[in-house]
């Protein structure tokens, strides 16, 4: 009996369940990421808040020109938000990818859509790191008590960098060849993004050519609304942008790295590695 040389698509709703399943264990069984979000947020608040005091400093909104007199402390605690989300969710969503992608090619040989696997990954990340977001500002109030509007623009400050950082962990994880690269990617380049945006630690921080960073629309959205009662909603757009520039370009690749290449009258085997 001849081997067919295709195997036929399984049912989309019997896919996309199954494969987003996948998609989040992948994301949610890194246990070094989970004692990170876990312990290392509270110390990380923790150790700003006690080394950023309470000097007064001037932050400025973009959108509207106005110059914020705001706590230097409560400031840096936004930051370090930012700066602890960035991190945590590019960790998470690259090494995940990174372990998952041979996986992902067995799973389009066995007749998963690529378009399938690229839905379940994209809602998979925005479901990951919107959790980390939440437990990143709900940790900030064991320091700081904004009120409720200005609690829920630093949580939409929050979710869109981690969704925008959990864009760049994706895409670095089918571009880079190794562990080591994405890692100091990820890192350095959260540090670098979130402390730029703090003008107690950077005194360039009100200069216009931060509006190039990932960080700086969801750091004026937070900002202008924990501190300015400002809902700056084109800044947090921005972020978006980040987070959908990042993951287009990631999800592209993505497919490139798990299309079917076998030829027509080439065996194919349908049978799925254990997991």
């Amino acid at each position: 009996m001849s081997v067919p040389s295709t195997v036929p698509p399984r049912p989309l709703l019997g896919q996309f369940p199954t494969a987003l399943r996948f998609c989040v264990r992948d994301q949610t069984r890194n246990r070094l990421a989970g004692l990170l979000l876990v312990l290392f947020v509270p110390v990380w608040y923790l150790l700003m808040d006690a080394m950023a005091g309470h000097t007064p400093l001037n932050f400025k909104l973009y959108s509207t020109g106005d110059v914020l007199r705001v706590d230097g402390g409560q400031l840096t605690l936004v930051s370090a938000g930012l700066n602890s989300v960035t991190m945590i969710a590019g960790f998470v969503v690259f090494d995940a990818v990174r372990k998952a992608l041979a996986f992902d090619r067995r799973l389009v040989f066995a007749g998963y859509r690529q378009s399938t696997l690229v839905g379940a990954k994209s809602l998979a990340v925005a479901l990951v790191a919107t959790a980390i977001a939440l437990y990143t500002a709900l940790a900030m109030l064991l320091f700081w008590r904004p009120g409720l509007a200005g609690w829920f623009a630093v949580l939409a400050g929050f979710t869109v960098i981690a969704l925008a950082y959990g864009a760049l962990g994706l895409f670095l994880g089918v571009l880079v060849k190794h562990d080591l690269e994405g890692f100091f990617l990820i890192i350095m380049g959260g540090l670098m993004d979130t402390f730029l945006q703090n003008p107690l630690g950077n005194p360039l921080a009100n200069k216009p050519v931060l509006q190039w960073f990932p960080s700086f629309g969801p750091m004026q959205f937070a900002v202008g609304g924990a501190f300015g009662e400002s809902a700056l909603w084109g800044h947090l757009a921005l972020g978006l942008g980040w987070a959908a520039a990042f993951g287009v370009v990631g999800l592209a690749i993505f497919r490139i790295r798990t299309r079917n290449r076998t030829h027509a009258g080439s065996p194919t085997a349908a049978v799925l590695p254990p997991r």
